[in-house]
């Protein structure tokens, strides 16, 4: 009799194994299926809704005579005729280009010698410099500019105090065009070293020790190491601050507005600051979506040239 009882018992649980398993099998499914739909589906949302939607606002009203208020009268390419003829639209358009062609060097040389600093063995204190440096990169822009005026401002700033304090004379750094714009290029490289300093930490610590001491032993010298073996395996990335950096330098905005409001006058004035301004204080929100329009097209632009130049390089 306890024979046939345990055979049952053995037949009993081998029948019940295959559903404990399915249904383990089936959790995991979900947890692996439905998961990642549901990450993809809010991101998708939170695109359309903070993109596509504001994007194609945009695109419409480019077409329209809107002023904020009212009905959608549509004009057709009005707007773009007229930014067209616009000489203060060119000449907001030419500075961004000067700021970018001068900031964006510079960040890139700054954050990648940081980075080659910080991950040398032979400086000391690297973490609490790597603190240090990554301090800016949390500070709003807004609080930059006014960090920035506050050192450069022509008759209260520390830079000038420290000049006239030496026996020099202080520099017109708020009436100046050329010293105000200078003055943003180093805060806006101060403030975007920091985050582009971490990319090129990890790239340059991606890079093989037995190329480099390959190349030592082949009699390189630092600088050969660093310009036949540092750069090329630092190329994706470079590229990456690179585009990244002109994308940021074409649109700022808050910076630039709190440190010096597009002055003296509107020497200064970006591209943005100018779609701000004939849109928010002029009221011509049509105007203004046709230069967003503009911009979208020039910064599309240079992400495929810069695209098409990597790949013919690589």
């Amino acid at each position: 009799m306890a024979t046939p009882t345990t055979g049952s018992t053995v037949t009993s649980e081998t029948l019940r194994t295959p559903a404990v398993r399915s249904k383990s099998q089936q959790k995991r499914h979900n947890r692996y299926v439905i998961a990642p739909l549901i990450l993809i589906g809010v991101n998708v949302v939170l695109f359309l809704v903070f993109f596509v939607w504001p994007g194609a606002l945009g695109l419409i009203y480019s077409f329209t005579d809107y002023r904020g208020i009212g009905r959608l009268n549509f004009i057709g390419l009005r707007n773009f005729e007229t930014l067209f003829a616009d000489s203060t639209f060119y000449a907001a358009l030419s500075r961004t280009f000067l700021y970018t062609v001068l900031s964006v060097p510079l960040v890139y040389v700054s954050s990648l010698g940081v980075a080659a600093l910080l991950v040398s063995r032979a400086v000391r204190g690297r973490t609490a410099a790597k603190i240090i440096i990554f301090l800016p990169w949390l500070i709003s822009p807004i609080v930059v500019g006014v960090i920035w005026k506050w050192m450069f401002g022509q008759d209260f700033g520390f830079v000038n105090f420290v000049i006239s304090t030496l026996g020099g004379n202080p520099l017109p750094w708020s009436s100046n065009g050329n010293l105000a714009l200078t003055v943003v290029i180093f805060a806006a490289a101060w403030g975007g070293t920091a985050f582009n300093m971490l990319l090129f930490i990890a790239a340059l610590k991606n890079i093989p020790e037995a190329l480099l001491e390959a190349a030592e032993l082949d009699g390189a010298n630092a600088w050969q190491r660093f310009r036949h073996v540092t750069l090329p395996g630092i190329a994706p990335t470079s590229f990456m601050v690179i585009l990244l950096s002109t994308i940021h330098a074409m649109k700022e905005f808050a910076m630039i507005q709190a440190l010096t409001n597009g002055g003296p006058g509107t020497e200064n004035v970006l591209i943005v600051q100018y779609i701000y301004k004939t849109g928010f204080e002029q009221s011509k929100v049509g105007y203004a979506s046709a230069a967003s329009m503009v911009l979208m097209v020039v910064l599309l632009a240079i992400a495929l040239i810069q695209l098409r130049f990597n790949r013919k390089k690589g």
